[in-house]
């Protein structure tokens, strides 16, 4: 019996003693029913002690020196295949796992022989085992999101790599994914760059800056290209010169007969039926099927067109804040489809799939296998996009013509001659692949290739423009519909945003259902509702701002303190691009915000928001200096965020008096603390 217990007995028994003088017998019950009811509460702590040691038990915990090898070990699989080059990737749109994969591929020329590894599917502790290795090398392509975040898949690995202590002996190089257009452009790669060698790695080579507002492409082949000669001089090893065109999955083509229909893919990001058999939790790999029960036209005239859509997520129990996003999964162009079948002279409606020659990779199938040509278009690769210097390589074998060989060719390599030509062909031309085999009319690759070479199709982001406050069961989309003439006069189309255009309730119809998750977003309102805030959102960076105004509306009608709710909001025209006019015009009239309105072309000279803001420094300071207020950008990353960020460091300096060091301190501060967000795309 446990000191505690005795302790109970012993007050329960003078208690008892005491009861006729001091307590009653209604206390006396009270006291034996909380005795038993401790007595109980004791039994199953232990119980569950003893249940948890048995669990433990079963974990041998191990020294940093000697790691046992698990399932998701990648020393085991680098020792049992013969390789010493591992790479590995944080990727949230797939550029960084294509350039890993590319990595990895090429180290084959310079007698390493390489993986592609990802952090989340890793023990990562066995980086310090790396060493024991001969000639091992891991390299890191990692991405930057939103503020300065990792991608999901590298949470994990960052966390780790706070808290590790030794790594000396490691060798690496790292590779960033970013755009100059963000304030923290790069933070991961230079975080992980400089933390590895804080931990005594050896850096093999430096680190590479990949910025995707510029050319992204031509910033990684010119780092490879420095990165392997370091890498030879390291190991005193030389390439073979040679380089190898070996395909990385192998192409099984299945008899009808071969599969019953229901074990076919048919668009399932993952698991087979999982949009027939919906079960949360839902995320990226297993989104809800939502219904698209609104899908109307918010502009009231012009040749552009935004769309409010609203998703419903009734019973998927799946949780939203004003300020999330919204990832839907989008399906290609039916005409663009069938014109790649055209091209290729495939049958589409052909069941196919890519089986991965390298046994040791956790990635069997570059998408979920077997399927047919006809979904893997529409679902799974990513035909609009314009396709990296690696594909016209690749392409460059199919090609029968001798100039449609050169051509590629130059365009493939890291000359400068090279590199303008596929900017001018590719890049300022936009065009597809689909583009590019019309024009480039001797190439005849066979589809399956194209589908192992072109990247995984991935989900489109969107701010959630509701509150759960008012719309728990709706998730509210604004878009903005994308098309475009290009240069070659042909006419490019958003993916998303042109399929769910197309997509719209009828009546008497079921309603269209789209796949969608919800991805939480630091893009929050402040906890108390009676801190003033700051919004600046032209255009669709209205959305967020929709649902917190919905948020701070809901708060004043139940008779909650709300601060100062501002909002600077710009279009070109006010009688066709205003949306939700009059949404925001009860708003002001009920009180619950005060407009700034800037109509850049209803007017000779053209007004900005940034105009509007600029004549309002003082408000600026009032909120965020005096007040302890929270400001607020959404929008375009590369012109108006710049320009707002600027502006707010004139009011820190002109009206707060700070010096402009201090001002960007300042600001930093505020972004630090959360009292300066933004949710900006470029």
């Amino acid at each position: 019996m446990s000191e505690n217990t005795q302790d109970i007995l012993k007050e329960a028994a003078a208690a008892a003693a005491l009861g006729g003088s001091l307590f009653s017998t209604f206390d006396i019950i009270m006291l034996v029913i909380l005795f038993g009811a401790a007595v109980w509460w004791l039994y199953s702590s232990r119980k569950e002690s003893k249940k948890d040691d048995l669990l433990l038990s079963n974990y041998a915990i191990q020294p940093a020196g000697s790691i046992q090898v698990t399932e998701n070990s990648f020393i085991k699989k680098l020792q049992s295949s013969g390789r010493s080059l591992v790479v590995f990737y944080g990727s949230q749109t797939g550029t960084g796992e294509e350039f890993a994969g590319r990595l990895a591929k090429e180290g084959i020329r310079y007698k390493m022989k390489g993986m592609v590894a990802d952090p989340e599917e890793c023990d990562m502790e066995e980086l310090t085992k790396l060493k024991d290795i001969p000639n091992s090398l891991a390299v890191f392509c990692l991405a930057t999101y939103g503020e300065g975040d990792p991608t999901d898949n590298a949470m994990d690995f960052i966390e780790w790599l706070k808290n590790e202590q030794d790594l000396t002996g490691l060798n690496y190089a790292v590779f960033g994914l970013g755009n100059k257009t963000y304030e923290h452009y790069n933070a991961v790669a230079i975080y992980v760059d400089k933390r590895l060698e804080e931990l005594g790695a050896t850096r093999v080579y430096e680190l590479g800056l990949g910025d995707d507002d510029a050319n992204i492409e031509d910033d990684f082949i010119t780092w490879k290209d420095k990165f392997w000669p370091s890498v030879c001089e390291k190991y005193n090893i030389e390439s073979t010169g040679e380089e190898e065109l070996t395909r990385q999955f192998r192409l099984v083509t299945h008899a009808p007969e071969e599969f019953k229909p229901h074990e076919i893919f048919t668009g399932e990001i993952a698991r087979l039926h999982s949009l027939q058999n919906q079960r949360p939790p839902y995320d990226a790999k297993n989104p809800f099927l939502a219904q698209i029960v609104v899908n109307r036209e918010l502009h009231k005239g012009g040749d552009r067109s935004c769309l409010h859509v609203e998703l419903n997520i009734a019973g998927s129990n799946m949780r939203y804040e004003a300020g999330d996003h919204v990832a839907v999964y989008p399906i290609n162009d039916n005409n663009l489809v069938d014109r790649l079948g055209e091209l290729t002279g495939a049958d589409l409606d052909e069941v196919f799939s890519l089986i991965n020659t390298d046994q040791e990779s956790t990635k069997k199938h570059p998408f979920p296998c077997p399927t047919s040509y006809r979904t893997a278009l529409s679902h799974y690769v990513e035909i609009t996009a314009m396709p990296r210097t690696h594909i016209l390589r690749e392409l460059v074998e199919y090609c029968s013509d001798e100039e449609d060989k050169k051509k590629l060719l130059l365009m493939a390599t890291n000359s400068q001659e090279g590199k303008a030509l596929y900017q001018s062909f590719v890049v300022d031309a936009c065009r597809n692949v689909v583009h590019i085999l019309e024009d480039i009319k001797s190439c005849k690759p066979p589809l399956d290739h194209l589908c192992e070479l072109l990247p995984r199709l991935q989900p489109r982001y969107y701010s959630i423009s509701s509150s759960p406050k008012l719309y728990p069961e709706t998730i509210h989309v604004t878009a903005v519909v994308v098309k475009y003439k290009t240069p070659t006069g042909r006419v490019n189309k958003g993916v998303t945003t042109t399929w769910l255009a197309e997509n719209k309730p009828e009546p008497d119809k079921p309603f269209p259902r789209v796949p969608v998750y919800v991805r939480k977003s630091q893009f929050r309102l402040p906890m108390q509702t009676q801190t003033p805030i700051l919004m600046v959102g032209p255009g669709t960076g209205l959305a967020p701002f929709r649902g917190f105004l919905q948020e701070r509306a809901h708060a004043r009608a139940q008779g909650r303190p709300v601060g100062d709710t501002v909002l600077y909001f710009g279009c070109r025209h006010r009688d066709q691009d205003f949306i939700y006019q009059e949404e925001l015009e009860e708003f002001e009239k009920n009180g619950d915000v005060t407009l700034h309105l800037a109509f850049s072309r209803d007017q000779p000279q053209k007004i900005y928001v940034t105009h509007l803001l600029e004549k309002n420094l003082e408000q600026i300071w009032d909120i965020i200096g005096k007040r302890n207020g929270h400001f607020y950008i959404c929008g375009d990353a590369k012109n108006m965020a710049v320009d707002v960020r600027n502006i707010v460091i004139k009011a820190v300096q002109e009206i707060g008096g700070r010096s402009e060091t201090e001002a960007v301190q300042f600001l930093k501060k505020l972004e630090s603390m959360k009292k300066y967000s933004a949710d900006v795309w470029s």
